[in-house]
């Protein structure tokens, strides 16, 4: 049987094209997204059969625990899991409010955890198991009016570390990626005219790219607590 990856946060940006290249790839989808239509559709634009959609907020443990329950009996034991829901509010620390601090600690760190943990007992039984953390290098070096945000993905890092020297033993690796500036929803507002000057490849990259190195990641087999930055060269300069 294929094998069964879990993409949270797959109906759009970079978890929507890791969804498509592991499509392509022949494994089993399972896309989860808050909301239960955009998995559906995202679903439905992927290549083969056999893929499912699940609706599940994943900075609540009690849906994230019964949804990875119900994508196990269902579904199988999961072979991949690959974090990319994400959120974002930039600004000043000052001008932050404690509920946006709390939503994107909750969304961006909480949730992987949880995620992870709600995982982990499937991804026992499988040979050669793996999760990808979706991180930003913005988590690696920092970021004015991106201090929350900034700090969520740093703690990802420090996470996966830590819990790929969990799971070694059990032979599953857990791997971040840390993506630059990349045309999604988040840096729609963004100029890339002005943002591709500081970066040595001179653009933005695209979800397909950020796709291949995640895809990278879930397939070697002797690479384990690592960060991979894609970001067009801009940590060289940051």
């Amino acid at each position: 049987m294929s094998r069964l990856a879990v993409v949270c946060g797959g109906s759009r940006g970079i978890g929507r094209a890791v969804s498509r290249l592991l499509a392509e790839r022949g494994c089993r989808l399972v896309v989860v997204s808050r909301g239960e239509d955009a998995a559906r559709t995202a679903v439905a634009e992927l290549h083969g059969a056999d893929h499912s959609a699940f609706s599940c907020d994943v900075s609540k443990e009690e849906e994230v625990q019964k949804t990875f329950e119900t994508i196990q009996r269902t579904c199988g034991n999961i072979s991949y899991l690959v974090n990319a829901a994400g959120v974002n509010r930039d600004a000043l620390l000052l001008r932050t409010k404690p509920q946006d601090m709390l939503s994107l600690l909750h969304t961006n760190l909480l949730g992987s955890m949880l995620t992870c943990r709600a995982a982990l007992r499937s991804m026992l039984h499988t040979q050669g198991a793996a999760v990808v953390n979706i991180g930003s290098v913005v988590g690696l070096k920092g970021n004015a009016g991106q201090c929350v945000y900034s700090a969520t993905k740093a703690g990802l890092e420090g996470f996966t570390r830590s819990l790929a020297k969990e799971v070694a033993s059990r032979n599953i690796r857990v791997n971040l990626l840390a993506p630059g500036f990349i045309h999604t929803d988040m840096t729609a507002g963004l100029r890339e005219e002005d943002g591709a000057r500081s970066i040595p490849l001179a653009r933005f990259g695209t979800p397909e790219e950020v796709a291949q190195a995640v895809l990278f990641l879930l397939e070697s087999s002797y690479v384990t607590g690592q960060v991979l930055v894609v970001d067009g060269g801009l940590q060289l300069v940051l």
